[in-house]
């Protein structure tokens, strides 16, 4: 047949598998810079040839390095054979043109989806970040996005920081993409209907960090349980007034560090008739003493299953 010698090129999904990004991103990449597939074969959709994915390779190693999209995409243009991402390649070509490299997150085990968050963050593309967490939660689920993708970047991420007093404008990106992307599933009909007793989801006055809690918040609009998400650092007596309006069916206050974890916030909610069960949530509350009948919750798939069942008694 006169095809058999043909070999074909990579679907724009299996392009963005191999490399570790969004699909979008690839499409974002070809419409705005011109960097896509060079088959133009009739009545086939487009695929990206050897050549291609060594451009594309090119562009994320100079994104990584901290080049402009559009300058990244103009020198990996500007090959005229690209090679398939020399490991060894230096900062600079011998031309004088900045050479792809330099150093990524280190994510030793993890999968293609987290590399390609890690590459994405890295570069401060938050286009491309934001496009890897909604097409993550698409096919994966909040649950296995935050442990298997989002947990181990801003785990990288933290212990960078640790080791070099870098990388804190990654980590705010990061964090800044999570929230709106996670904060984006928590509209929406079906969450306030009347006569529903609802979750209530807070962190405790003078905890910030509230990524993990949005993600049970996100979590549990996905499996339709109802709750009020009231974000960080609620001071007590409003988390007081809000069991009150809401009669909730579960409390749940997240805490980071020790320093924050009153068991105060516990024992002082109001009485509310049917009573509601209280949970503490995070690594703050361990070698706490809690309130009987205050349970702990130590993961996320750990907090959506135990308070789905809370709901439902």
């Amino acid at each position: 047949m006169a095809h058999t010698a043909h070999v074909p090129g990579l679907t724009v999904a299996a392009t963005a598998r191999r490399l570790g990004v969004a699909p979008g991103t690839l499409r974002t990449w070809d419409r705005r810079y011109g960097i896509g597939p060079s088959d133009h074969a009739p009545g086939r959709h487009r695929r990206y040839s050897t050549a291609d994915v060594a451009r594309l390779e090119l562009m994320q190693r100079a994104l990584v390095r901290g080049v402009s999209p559009a300058d990244a995409a103009r020198y990996a243009l500007s090959v005229p054979e690209p090679e398939r991402a020399p490991h060894h390649a230096g900062p600079e070509a011998g031309d004088g043109r900045p050479r792809a490299g330099g150093r990524v997150l280190p994510l030793p085990g993890a999968d293609g989806r987290a590399r390609g968050l890690g590459r994405a963050a890295s570069a401060l593309d938050s286009v491309a970040v934001s496009d890897l967490l909604a097409e993550s939660v698409r096919c994966a689920g909040v649950e296995t996005t935050w442990d298997e993708v989002v947990r181990p970047v801003l785990g990288a991420v933290g212990a960078r920081w640790a080791d070099t007093a870098t990388g804190v404008e990654v980590e705010h990106l990061v964090t800044a993409c999570v929230s709106a992307v996670f904060g984006s599933l928590l509209g929406g009909a079906g969450d306030g209907a009347r006569g529903v007793r609802p979750v209530l989801l807070a962190a405790v006055p003078g905890e910030q960090h509230t990524l993990p809690i949005l993600a049970l918040a996100a979590a549990l609009r996905v499996h339709g349980v109802a709750h009020r998400y009231l974000g960080a650092d609620l001071p007590a007596d409003a988390l007081a007034a809000a069991a009150r309006r809401t009669a909730p069916v579960a409390v749940v206050l997240w805490s980071l560090m020790p320093e924050t974890a009153d068991p105060g916030m516990l024992t002082t909610m109001p009485r509310t008739r049917p009573r509601c069960r209280t949970f503490a949530a995070g690594p703050g509350w361990v070698g706490t003493a809690l309130p009987q009948r205050t349970g702990r919750l130590t993961s996320l798939g750990t907090a959506v299953a135990t308070i789905s069942a809370a709901v439902l008694l």
